[in-house]
């Protein structure tokens, strides 16, 4: 990887400079986005990381006894988003190049008896960092290779063993031009996982359950909605979020809003309506 190289900043936050710069004075965020850029063919360096992960993951998993343990990897697109391409001769060449490499820790995860969260803010977030000056028709089909990519990385995984974060960005911006979830939803359908995470209680995206109308739920997916907002310094009151719960369970259905919680929590339900 080369010298750290500026990226472009969100594009919400350059309609904003005063409150930006207050922002980056705050710790909030980054002036610019730094990050290495690859300058040389990609390669695996040392498997020894990713083993130690999984083996002190495994250890808290045998300790605690959860309902279901997930590790987070990035998606070969999100990659493209904070770390530019100085060595391949395009963008998709470095897509696909990203995606062999990383199909080995995808596997390697799921093997190790966790679920599989691929993080994907290349399909959101990307719309107002890297790509802010494509239309909406433009960015789609820069999401749909990324999603073809990662659909051929985790071909040999079950889509039960997997989950999809779809993030605009976790931040204290404006969000002003953040992608509509009804722009993006049908594509990310195609994605392969079976479980999909959004967001779904700041004030951005708190609505966007009204999406499921005009794109409903496909049978074989499940729906993760965020339902505590972790940019604001409220604490959501406990009926508050029963309520979000309680919505995303009455659009899509309680067996699709939740795995593996289904009675606890059909009886939220009935409870909060009481």
């Amino acid at each position: 990887m080369a010298q750290p190289e500026k990226n472009p900043a969100a594009g919400d936050l350059l309609d904003f400079i005063n409150y930006a710069r207050r922002l980056v004075e705050q710790g909030g965020t980054e002036r610019t986005l730094q990050g290495p850029a690859c300058d040389g063919p990609l390669s695996v360096r040392d498997d020894a990381v990713l083993e130690k992960d999984l083996a002190n993951f495994s250890a808290a998993v045998t300790e605690r006894q959860p309902m279901e343990g997930f590790l987070t990897a990035s998606s070969p697109g999100v990659v493209t988003v904070f770390l530019q391409n100085q060595y391949y001769p395009d963008h998709d060449a470095y897509l696909e190049a990203l995606a062999e490499i990383l199909k080995g820790e995808y596997e390697a995860i799921v093997a190790s008896g966790a679920v599989l969260q691929l993080d994907c803010p290349d399909l959101a977030m990307g719309r107002h960092i890297v790509h802010r000056k494509k239309s909406v028709a433009e960015f789609r089909k820069t999401a749909a290779r990324d999603i073809e990519v990662l659909n051929a990385a985790t071909a040999d995984i079950p889509p039960e063993s997997m989950r999809l974060h779809l993030c605009w960005g976790n931040y204290s911006g404006p969000h002003h031009h953040d992608i509509g979830l009804s722009d993006i939803l049908d594509l990310v359908y195609k994605a392969r996982p079976q479980a999909i995470s959004i967001e779904g209680a700041n004030p951005r995206h708190a609505h966007e359950w009204i999406v499921f109308d005009r794109h409903p739920l496909p049978d074989e997916k499940i729906i993760i909605p965020g339902v505590i907002d972790s940019t604001s310094n409220f604490i959501e009151h406990p009926e508050l979020v029963a309520q979000r719960i309680c919505t995303y369970a009455s659009k899509v259905g309680a067996r699709k809003s939740n795995r593996g919680s289904r009675l606890r929590l059909r009886n939220l339900c009935r409870a909060t309506r009481r």
